[in-house]
């Protein structure tokens, strides 16, 4: 078995200058990454061209959340919601497989635990479902949810957090 690629960058948390990145690369890996698995009006529905970078920026003002960065240049985020939820993890495209998204999670999980936090939960989409699950989340239930009127299938899911 192969073993995937260390991630050659940094994490760090969120800072207000990311949003327009952060938008550009949740853009770029729904319509790159997750087309395979939802159809193209799927796709557009979940990120259409207009994006309301102002709600953006007031979301991730409120929670933590982290970017990896390599060379200068943002390639992947997540975030974390107080109640253990993990709302988005998306990595640019042109850097699927590198670690980025494990390299987050690690990052997510040691900020929970920081927290107090012992379950983290998650909608994870078709795409990023066995992402999640060799890391540890096991599925509750798959769901359909509508957004801009598509309907989407994804999975919620649970990882219960062991001590450090």
């Amino acid at each position: 078995m192969s073993q995937r690629p260390a991630f050659r960058g940094h994490i760090r948390l969120y800072r207000p200058g990311d949003v327009d990145a952060l938008i550009d690369i949740f853009r770029a890996s729904v319509r790159q990454v997750a087309r395979r698995d939802y159809s193209q009006e799927q796709v557009l529905a979940w990120a259409p061209d207009e994006i309301d970078r102002t709600d953006w920026a007031e979301q991730y003002a409120g929670r933590p959340a982290w970017v990896a960065e390599i060379d200068g240049a943002l390639v992947g985020f997540s975030d974390l919601e107080p109640d253990g939820h993990l709302d988005m993890m998306f990595v640019h495209p042109d850097h699927q497989g590198r670690g980025v998204a494990s390299a987050l999670l690690a990052e997510v999980e040691s900020s929970a635990r920081h927290q107090g936090i012992d379950c983290l939960h998650t909608e994870a989409s078709i795409t990023a479902k066995p992402f999640f699950e060799r890391r540890g989340f096991h599925l509750l239930a798959p769901q359909t949810v509508s957004i801009r009127g598509q309907r989407f299938i994804n999975y919620r899911m649970e990882k219960v957090l062991g001590l450090p």
